[in-house]
């Protein structure tokens, strides 16, 4: 999604990454594995990286894209490192220390070797290429057993960003130097709590919602057995927990200086995946 929007800008788009990208037509794609430290970087007229891959990965290439002129970082977070520092879930809270330790070491790369940094922030993305882990991973759910589990009352209130807004964010960052060395947190453009989000998921697929309420113990056994399906692997029982929580964060800051508007919530792509 990112790259075609580049490219309407009049942008020139060199994509690096283990495969090509989707909507690549009239892209320069070269193969780098970012996980092995060794490999070289391909020689490259850019100025500008944006970096879309795990945010760990990257501390340890600045020096090189560095090295080939590149002297503006745009680079993506996420606001879990903030709201997964309390989970129970071993997985959850390495993903969460890998990030906040991650963008303290490209804060100090980028201000030693005299890059332009941004780093975004997203709330729960939804809508990229291939579907995703938030929003898809519920319409899977839904496809499968034709309800919804929920825990309590799944009232905690939710800002899903659609991928779409993201890179919009990328070209808006772009050409705004009140970006430069800052980072951000960008949430959608609608706040609605977790039931009414899984609801609107329902009558998009065209069903009625339907859910059922059930205790702690059973909602971890339903997660265990949904771990079994490989797309679903990720899955932990904080997830659930996270239900009656507030995950809202303020854009305000995006919006002044680069002005960022995101969208509402509409996960009408859903019908195209299965």
């Amino acid at each position: 999604m990112l790259i075609p929007i580049l490219q309407n800008n009049d942008l020139s788009v060199f994509a690096l990454g283990r495969r090509p990208a989707e909507n690549s037509i009239g892209v320069s794609w070269h193969f780098v594995d970012l996980s092995n430290k060794t490999n070289d970087l391909p020689a490259l007229e850019a100025n500008t990286l944006i970096h879309a891959a795990s945010l760990w990965f990257l501390p340890d290439w600045l020096e090189k894209f560095h090295a080939l002129g590149v002297r503006r970082v745009i680079a993506f977070s996420s606001t879990s490192r903030f709201t997964k520092l309390a989970s129970a879930s071993p997985y959850e809270q390495e993903i969460t220390h890998k990030l906040i330790t991650a963008e303290e070491r490209v804060v100090s790369e980028c201000e030693r070797l005299g890059i332009a940094w941004t780093i975004f922030r997203p709330t729960l993305i939804y809508g990229g290429a291939g579907g995703d882990r938030n929003v898809a991973d519920i319409a899977r759910l839904i496809r499968r057993f034709g309800f919804f589990p929920l825990l309590g009352t799944a009232s905690g209130r939710r800002q899903p960003v659609h991928a779409r807004d993201l890179a919009t964010a990328c070209v808006q960052s772009l050409s705004s130097p009140a970006s430069h060395n800052r980072a951000y947190n960008l949430s959608g453009g609608e706040i609605l709590t977790y039931i009414d989000m899984v609801r609107r998921i329902f009558e998009t697929l065209g069903r009625q919602p339907r859910f059922v309420r059930i205790p702690l113990v059973a909602f971890r056994l339903a997660v265990s057995l949904a771990r079994l399906h490989p797309r679903l692997a990720h899955l932990t029982p904080d997830m659930a927990l996270r239900m009656q929580v507030d995950l809202v964060f303020d854009h305000g800051d995006a919006t002044r200086d680069f002005g960022y508007r995101p969208g509402r919530f509409d996960p009408a792509y859903l019908t195209t995946l299965h």
